[in-house]
């Protein structure tokens, strides 16, 4: 183990995992509004975008995030338009995390008795204002842990980047391999890094797992 190699290139890691992490958060936030409009839409029955949400939720769980990233920067320079590495990887770490953020909205309002809906109606408040005021409080403490799942999987998918020239964690690793042949330690630190990101998310996802569950939310 060459520890004077890893420890001259330990920047260009520290560097990589900023990216990372800053699309990855844009990405979470992206999926969550996407999956909150999709939740909204199904829920008040609008037609024609009722139909569409549920075409765009089958198309993004069931195409790889690779293939969506693929159509994203090779395929759109097609029809004239062209994104940026970065656009790329947060705009399709979006598409794909919204269907999964959409789902768990979907767990937490299926989760909501039905007699509370019917109860807000016969006191006045709109569909718009039911959904907003009773029912997605609740489902979003019931979809803590969903949410949290998603979370930590979206993080893991940003490791097909380096496939549209993103120089994230795996595309650095990549080069050192194919620069210096040091593949030991060039993917000790890819992994050191991965585990720095998601172990603390993973730990604090646990904790607010339990204080929803101790606070008796969602049931």
């Amino acid at each position: 183990m060459d520890l004077e190699f890893i420890s001259s290139h330990i920047p260009m890691y520290v560097e990589a995992a900023g990216l990372t992490v800053r699309i990855a958060i844009y990405g979470i936030i992206g999926a969550l509004i996407v999956g909150l409009i999709c939740s909204l839409i199904k829920e008040l029955k609008l037609p024609v975008l009722k139909e569409i949400v549920q075409i765009y939720i089958e198309l993004s769980r069931n195409t790889p995030l690779l293939i969506q990233l693929f159509f994203l920067y090779f395929g759109l320079p097609k029809l004239g338009i062209v994104l940026s590495s970065k656009a790329c990887a947060t705009a399709g770490l979006i598409f794909l995390g919204g269907s999964y953020m959409a789902e768990g909205f979907r767990t937490g309002i299926d989760s909501v008795p039905q007699i509370q809906r019917e109860s807000a109606y016969s006191l006045g408040l709109t569909r718009e204002q039911t959904f907003f005021r009773i029912i997605l409080p609740q489902a979003v403490a019931t979809s803590v842990p969903v949410f949290c799942a998603n979370m930590i999987f979206l993080i893991k998918e940003t490791s097909v980047f380096s496939a549209v020239a993103l120089a994230d964690l795996m595309y650095v690793t990549k080069d050192l391999i194919g620069l210096y042949y040091n593949t030991d330690e060039a993917l000790l630190m890819l992994v050191i890094a991965y585990l720095i990101i998601l172990l603390p998310i993973s730990l604090v996802t646990s904790w607010l797992e339990r204080r929803v569950r101790y606070a008796g939310f969602g049931n």
